[in-house]
């Protein structure tokens, strides 16, 4: 196969794997960031302190996460075609990789989350912020950095997704792999499509980490004090 026949091909793949990533990594974010954060406020000593809800919840995201991608997409058809109307292209493979990523992200955000200074967090609460406002002032800002990291992590994984994805009709690089690479034996075009997804796994990361390492250093600059300050205005300020 001659590089002009593989071009279109490779462009309509490349843009149906970022769209599947894309409306994924932006719902797993939307769904994900709630639920993690409510996991560390239902926790032990958290603020909403509730342990069924919490095992309840835990226990719903470990039966996600611990289930094979592959498995996860079968059984999930039926919602997937009562949710798009057909369980083949790249609308009907946003659901699964959506649901896989969710629990997936929200436990990076639990683990973020639960790395913010209690200082802060109480120093809010005496000040007489309620929940809201601490995870708005503190959780969430204080936490920046690595849930950057976290979204990097969740949107590479959510790439890998996507190329498994490919072997049920689900488009992206990864059907083209199957149906070229594999079926058809065109090794050429199955080593572009491993060199595109290194490329852009790499800038991905790259990306991620540079952000994170900016707002760490812009964290190291101002000092406890000065972000706190930021986040959180006290009544006796505003007055």
């Amino acid at each position: 196969m001659t590089w002009s026949e593989m071009q279109p091909l490779l462009s309509q793949a490349c843009w149906d794997t970022l769209y599947m990533v894309g409306w994924s990594t932006l719902i797993a974010v939307v769904a994900g960031l709630p639920l993690g954060v409510l996991l560390v406020l239902t926790d032990r000593g958290g603020m909403v302190q509730n342990a069924v809800a919490n095992k309840v919840i835990g226990q719903v995201v470990n039966i996600v996460r611990s289930m094979p991608f592959l498995i996860l997409m079968v059984a999930l058809m039926g919602f997937t075609r009562w949710i798009v109307g057909t369980t083949i292209g790249r609308e009907a493979a946003i659901v699964p990789l959506a649901i896989g990523a969710v629990p997936f992200f929200a436990r990076l955000v639990e683990t973020s989350v639960r790395e913010v200074d209690g200082g802060l967090v109480e120093a809010v609460q005496s000040m007489g912020g309620n929940t809201w406002t601490v995870v708005r002032k503190v959780l969430v800002p204080e936490s920046l950095p690595s849930l950057i990291s976290a979204t990097t992590t969740t949107i590479i994984a959510i790439i890998g997704y996507s190329a498994m994805a490919g072997t049920v009709g689900a488009g992206g690089l990864g059907d083209l792999a199957i149906r070229y690479g594999y079926q058809r034996f065109e090794t050429s075009m199955m080593w572009i499509i491993v060199a595109i997804l290194a490329v852009a796994i790499a800038v991905i990361q790259f990306a991620g980490d540079s952000g994170a390492r900016v707002l760490h250093r812009r964290a190291g600059k101002g000092g406890e004090p000065l972000r706190f300050r930021a986040f959180f205005k006290s009544p006796a300020t505003s007055a």
